[in-house]
């Protein structure tokens, strides 16, 4: 199987098996999908889901966050990984929202990058979800499945496996791709024994194959 071949199998898969694919994290505007996605960072979507009603309640626009002082926001920020640089981050970026940006969220990777906590990869989410741009967020998930079935070779960086796959995923699955990737991370190619043996990707996949080849049958299910 080529590698044009193979990218073709898997977002054929997908795109009959998962077509609308979406972000877990919850949120009702561009403002609370970032700061969701900030938190997110190296935390889970059900913790982040668990924590951003009570900051979204408190707080429900940038101007109100802007105004938030460390020791009112870090209580309700405490239960997430990296409380303490999240929450300044948090108050960093409601403060250039309003004082550059007029309290909106900026749709460009170049200005999203210059909000405190907010690097390429939040950046592409949001300009992915929110309004379908081309760009692929490249999270563990995405680098670990993306390795693993082939679709990208020797990509050392999250920018190397994010240039590789906009080489061969079509600038309109580009958006819904992304979390392709991420759920199937999550769900079925997960970090320690990959569930293989429900896996619909098997025909496509390097890693399959390899321990197929191995005599390696007994993959965790």
């Amino acid at each position: 199987m080529t590698r044009k071949e193979r990218f073709q199998f898997v977002l054929d898969y997908f795109s009959k098996h998962n077509p609308d694919a979406e972000t877990e994290l919850l949120y009702d505007s561009p403002y609370q999908l970032l700061v969701a996605v900030i938190l997110s960072a190296q935390c889970t979507d059900k913790r982040v889901n668990m924590t951003t009603p009570a900051i979204f309640e408190q707080y429900p626009d940038p101007q109100s966050l802007a105004k938030a002082t460390f020791d009112e926001l870090f209580p309700l920020v405490r239960s997430i990984s990296y409380p303490n640089n999240k929450t300044k981050h948090l108050i960093g970026m409601a403060n250039m929202l309003v004082d550059k940006f007029h309290g909106e969220v900026p749709l460009t990777v170049e200005e999203l990058v210059e909000l405190p906590g907010v690097g390429r990869k939040t950046a592409n989410v949001i300009t992915s979800v929110v309004d379908n741009q081309p760009n692929m967020a490249v999270d563990t998930h995405v680098f670990r499945v993306s390795a693993r079935i082939g679709l990208t070779v020797n990509a050392k960086t999250p920018l190397a496996t994010e240039k590789q796959l906009l080489q061969y995923i079509p600038r309109e699955q580009v958006h819904v791709a992304h979390h392709w990737l991420i759920l199937h991370g999550r769900y079925v190619c997960v970090a320690r024994s990959p569930k293989c043996k429900e896996c619909g990707l098997r025909p496509a996949c390097k890693y399959y194959q390899k321990n197929l080849k191995k005599g390696v049958e007994k993959i965790e299910g």
